[in-house]
Formats: structure tokens, sequence, C-alpha cells
């Protein structure tokens, strides 16, 4: 079963869009653009969804908490952090992208790490792409393909781990990536978040991003 008790979620409607607070997700929230039920979760994003404040996209996605529905942020130095999910990518957008889990920085609009699944068409198929800033300072980000030939439609699974010693990980449909970030990361606050960020905001109300997650777990081991 999939532990909603550390996320609150955001929806695109209002403006800006709207937070969800844990103990209203674990209570069972649901409407078009989020819904548990048989241990999945389901994401759905339209292109005409409103934004949080200061994106430019759509989302229906998970912010890490605490239990008590605080908003929990990190320092990758007190432990060793992971993000696994399992999921299916059921509809894009007709750009292609949609991004399915992020580790993101308190006060910031820029993300330390955005995993993206593209899809092309002319393959039939997705990619996995880490976008990855590995100084804080860099404003544009190192894309690197994790994964090839990824079907919508077909479960993959997919992990984030930051080591304590400032390792990123990403691993993907049995593809994977590491690098090590710079130290400047080491006093920034971060959190994780997954769900589906439609990367469009053009077309009909009928385009958009839609993911199903069968498992999703976040695991914080701490340093003896």
């Amino acid at each position: 079963m999939i532990d909603l008790a550390v996320w609150n979620l955001s929806v695109p409607v209002g403006s800006p869009a709207v937070t969800i607070d844990t103990p209203t997700l674990v209570k069972g929230f649901t409407n078009e653009y989020f819904h548990a039920d048989s241990n999945t979760l389901f994401f759905w994003a339209p292109v005409t969804g409103s934004t949080t404040k200061s994106a430019k996209y759509p989302r229906s996605e998970l912010r890490e908490t605490s239990a008590d529905g605080k908003e929990n942020n990190w320092l990758y130095s007190s432990a060793d952090n992971y993000l696994r999910a399992n999921l299916t990518v059921n509809q894009v957008p007709s750009t292609g992208k949609i991004v399915i889990g992020q580790i993101h920085v308190e006060g910031s609009n820029e993300p330390l790490l955005k995993v993206e699944y593209q899809y092309k068409e002319k393959l039939g198929t997705g990619n996995i792409v880490a976008k990855v800033r590995p100084t804080p300072g860099q404003t544009e980000p190192t894309v690197i393909t994790v994964a090839t030939g990824v079907p919508m439609n077909q479960k993959f699974n997919y992990t984030i781990r930051l080591t304590p010693g400032g390792t990123l990980y990403v691993a993907a449909a049995n593809f994977s990536w590491q690098q090590k970030i710079d130290s400047a990361w080491k006093t920034k606050p971060m959190y994780f978040k997954a769900g589906v960020y439609t990367q469009d905001n053009t077309g009909y109300a009928t385009e958009g991003g839609k993911v199903t997650f069968y498992k999703l777990d976040v695991q914080h081991t701490k340093k003896a």
C-alpha cells in the first residue's frame, strides 16, 4: 500500500493551484486530477490546468511532508535519501514531455533534479531523461538520457538516490546513471516530488499528462 501520510498534493485548479494538505489526502481526497484506489495513485494534469506560483506548467504532484503534515525539507548529508516508484505513463501532451519525479530545493524555482519521460512519436516509445544541476549556480540543467525504448502503458521502475556523500543516482527501466554533485548543495534544504508535471500549457482540455503509480516509497536512512 502506498503511504500518503508523507505527502501533500498540488492539483491544477484555483489561482494559484490548490494544495491538498496531508490529513485531507490521507482521509481519501479524490477529484478528476487525483485518486487513490486499489493500491494505485492516478494523476492527471491537462495543459489547460492552473499552475503553482512561479510555474509555467500545470501539475498534479505530490510534495514530501512529515507525518504531521508539515513540509519535510532535508539536507542530503544527514541521510541516504531514496525515492522509488513503479508506474505507467498513460498519456503525454503534444510536447511529449512530463516530469515524473524530482528533487526540489526549498526556496528555489530551480530543482536539483527532474526525471522526465519524453515520448518519441516516430519510435512509439519514450526516453527517461535526468535533468540535473550539478552546482546550485547552474541555470540550465545538464540533460542525461538514462533509458530508452520505454512504451506508454507499460510498467517500469525508477529510483532516485542522493547519498550522504553527495552522489546522485538515477535508475530507470533497468538502466542507471550516477554523478557526484557539488558540495555547495550541502546547505540547501531539499525534498522529493512525484506525480505528473505536464511540460506543456497549450492545447485542448483533453491534452495533458496522465500517470498511474503502483508503488511509491520515500526513505531517509540516517547515518550511524
